[in-house]
C-alpha cells in the first residue's frame, strides 16, 4: 500500500506561511516561513521593532517593513544610520544662526537660544558694540571711522553716551574740501563737530531739540520740516537709531562744517 502524504492536499492544514513536512506515513509538523512565528497552524508575522526597539538607536524610529524586517531612521535632531545616531548640536554650524558676537546655547532638540556677549547689545541674532565699533562694520559709516582712526581720535570707543552724525562714505569720499582740511591740520576739529558727548538722542529725541553743543565746542542748530530733521539748514539725516553700546549713530547727507 502507498504512502499517505499528509502534506498533499491543503498544505497538509498548515499555514499558508509555514511549509508541511512530512514525517511518517500520515503525519506531517507544520514549521513557520521565516519572518513568521507560531506553531506552524497559526503563522503571525514577526514585527522587529517590538523587541528592543529592532536594533535601532533609541533616538531612532524602527518601522516595520516586512516579516521580521524594518528600518531604522534617526529622529529629528539626530543623525546616522538608524543603528547609531548623535545629536545635532545646532550650535555647531555657522554659530546656530546667532550674530558672531554671541554664545549659541543648545536648549533642547531643535531649539537654542542666542546671547549677545560681554559689552555687545541686541537679540543675539543681531549683536551691537561699541559706536566706534559699528561705524566700521557698516559701509555707510566706514569712511569715517577711518578718518577718525587716521587722526587717533578715540573719544567714541569710551563709556559715553554720544550722538554721532556720520556724513554718507560716499559724501566723504567724494567732498573735495576733505583733502583740504587733512592738508591744513583742521580735518579733527571737523570730525569732532559731528559728535555730542553725554547724549544719546535718538531720531525722536532730536526732534524736540533745536540746538545741541558738539565735542568741538560749536552749536548744531536742528529744524525738522516734511517729516526731515535737518542739521544746519543743510545736512538731512538719511538714516537714523543706529544704536551701539555707548550711544547712537544717524547718518547724514552733507558734511557739517563748524
Amino acid at each position: 500500500c502507498p504512502a499517505i502524504d499528509a502534506c498533499e492536499r491543503s498544505n497538509g492544514g498548515c499555514s499558508s506561511k509555514a511549509e508541511c513536512r512530512r514525517t511518517t506515513p500520515g503525519s506531517r509538523t507544520c514549521v513557520c516561513s521565516a519572518g513568521y512565528t507560531g506553531d506552524g497552524i497559526v503563522c503571525l508575522e514577526i514585527n522587529p521593532c517590538l523587541v528592543n526597539n529592532g536594533g535601532c538607536d533609541r533616538n531612532a524610529e524602527c518601522t516595520q517593513t516586512g516579516p521580521n524586517q524594518a528600518v531604522c531612521n534617526c529622529l529629528k535632531g539626530y543623525s546616522g544610520d538608524g543603528k547609531t545616531c548623535t545629536y545635532i548640536s545646532l550650535c555647531s554650524q555657522n554659530n546656530g544662526g546667532c550674530s558672531e558676537f554671541a554664545i549659541c546655547n543648545d536648549t533642547e532638540l531643535t531649539e537654542r537660544t542666542c546671547t549677545c556677549k560681554a559689552n555687545y547689545i541686541g537679540d543675539g541674532f543681531k549683536c551691537r558694540g561699541n559706536i566706534f565699533q559699528e561705524l566700521l562694520r557698516n559701509s555707510n559709516t566706514s569712511r569715517f571711522y577711518f578718518h577718525l582712526e587716521a587722526l587717533s581720535i578715540k573719544d567714541i570707543s569710551g563709556p559715553g553716551p554720544f550722538t554721532v552724525f556720520v556724513p554718507h562714505t560716499d559724501v566723504l569720499n567724494s567732498d573735495p574740501r576733505v583733502k583740504d582740511w587733512i592738508a591744513k591740520g583742521v580735518m579733527a576739529q571737523v570730525l569732532r563737530y559731528h559728535v555730542v558727548g553725554c547724549a544719546n538722542l535718538l531720531y525722536k529725541d532730536l526732534t524736540a531739540i533745536t540746538n545741541i553743543t558738539s565735542l568741538h565746542g560749536d552749536l548744531i542748530h536742528i529744524s525738522y520740516s516734511q517729516n526731515s530733521l535737518v542739521l544746519n539748514n543743510k545736512a538731512e539725516i538719511i538714516l537714523s537709531d543706529a544704536v551701539g553700546t555707548n550711544g547712537v549713530i544717524h547718518v547724514i547727507s552733507q558734511i557739517l562744517v563748524p
